[in-house]
């Protein structure tokens, strides 16, 4: 198959999705595909595309309605001999979808990581003329997609993400700086959609009782200087840190006790994924994919579910917890158990494959 991947996602901007994006580009290629992704000039996911192997293009939208993009990018499905076409954004569907109808590029897909598609009239038009179908990788987002009534029976298609659980890490060794504290960990982008400002309330409700605990944070974004404010208005700047940009968490994790997801919405979250691949004890809200990852319920033997924005909730899963290492232990290594069968790169891999030649198929004989 040959198959371009497009992303216009903003070039220093790097999540969940673009990291699912360049691990199914990686993948497909591993198999003999001919696959490109494409994105912004010196853009992250280009970059951590090449870093994987990955062959990659410069593609610019900046817009939902591009005419000369659309025709750039229609010359280039052509001369490519383009099979599938893999789009990430709204935006993305409207230029490049657009594009591939014009070159006759056989399938046209949507990936929605998260719920992108909402009521709009604008999203069923695009969405049901400009795709032949949706990847998610969720079930509660394919039934909320269901209710809409605009696509058919198998439009939208449930691939879990993958994890590759690397074989070798070193733990960050947060005694060096907090020596005999607990570390609660947390990583995504400093923005609302993450909850940090209820992670960072969470923390002010447990330092009235206990000082043996540190929250530390991986992250970059537009909120970071408003919750250093935060942080600093609720006296936790000994207990609260925020440790930037990290390419690689697995050490951070690996070192921690325990990690928090705050989340007000999600996808299918890696970063929990990544966490039970560590053999973390995972405490996280009820945000779409979590508890298709986690196993359900409210609490069960990976870690706990809690409602979003409520720091009391975070506060109490955290108390509950951290002072018990046999729950921690016996937690974690259930949700390495089982990432490592239900979430692996490789299953990933076959069911997107094996998804893309059903659709090659299904447009050959129509």
């Amino acid at each position: 198959m040959n198959i371009l991947f497009i992303n216009s996602i903003g070039k220093n901007k790097f999540g969940g999705g673009e990291k699912w994006m360049v691990n199914a580009a990686k993948g497909l290629t591993e198999r003999g595909h001919q696959i490109t992704l494409a994105s912004k000039k010196d853009s992250k996911i280009l970059r951590y595309a090449k870093d994987n192997g990955v062959k990659t293009e410069v593609i610019n939208i900046r817009g939902d309605f591009s005419p000369l993009a659309t025709l750039k990018i229609a010359s280039w499905l052509k001369q490519h001999q383009t099979d599938i076409l893999i789009c990430n954004l709204n935006k993305d569907v409207r230029v490049a979808g657009l594009a591939a109808r014009i070159a006759e590029t056989p399938v046209v897909l949507a990936r929605h990581g998260m719920l992108l598609c909402s009521r709009k009239w604008k999203h069923k038009l695009t969405l049901t003329n400009l795709t032949d179908g949706i990847i998610t990788n969720s079930l509660t987002i394919k039934e909320t997609y269901g209710e809409y009534g605009w696509f058919s029976k198998n439009f939208v298609k449930v691939i879990y993400n993958g994890l590759v659980i690397p074989e070798k890490v070193e733990p960050f060794d947060f005694s060096k700086r907090f020596p005999g504290k607990k570390i609660i960990y947390s990583a995504g982008r400093l923005s609302e959609q993450k909850g940090f400002a209820y992670l960072i309330e969470a923390a002010a409700i447990l330092k009235k009782s206990r000082n043996d605990l540190v929250f530390a944070i991986s992250g970059e974004g537009k909120l970071e200087e408003e919750l250093k404010t935060q942080i600093k208005a609720a006296g936790l700047e000994d207990s609260f840190v925020l440790l930037g940009f990290t390419a690689n968490i697995f050490p951070y994790l690996k070192g921690c006790d325990l990690f928090v997801l705050a989340s007000l919405f999600e996808g299918m979250p890696n970063v929990v994924m990544e966490a039970m691949g560590m053999k973390k004890p995972v405490i996280t809200t009820d945000v779409n994919g979590a508890r298709e990852l986690m196993g359900g319920g409210t609490k069960n033997k990976t870690g706990m579910i809690i409602p979003p924005r409520d720091p009391k909730a975070i506060a109490d899963a955290i108390s509950e917890l951290i002072d018990s290492p046999e729950t921690l232990q016996a937690y974690g290594q259930a949700g390495y158990e089982r990432v490592n069968s239900e979430f692996t790169m490789t299953a990933m891999t076959d069911n997107l494959e094996k998804h893309l030649q059903q659709k090659l198929r299904e447009k050959s004989i129509q």
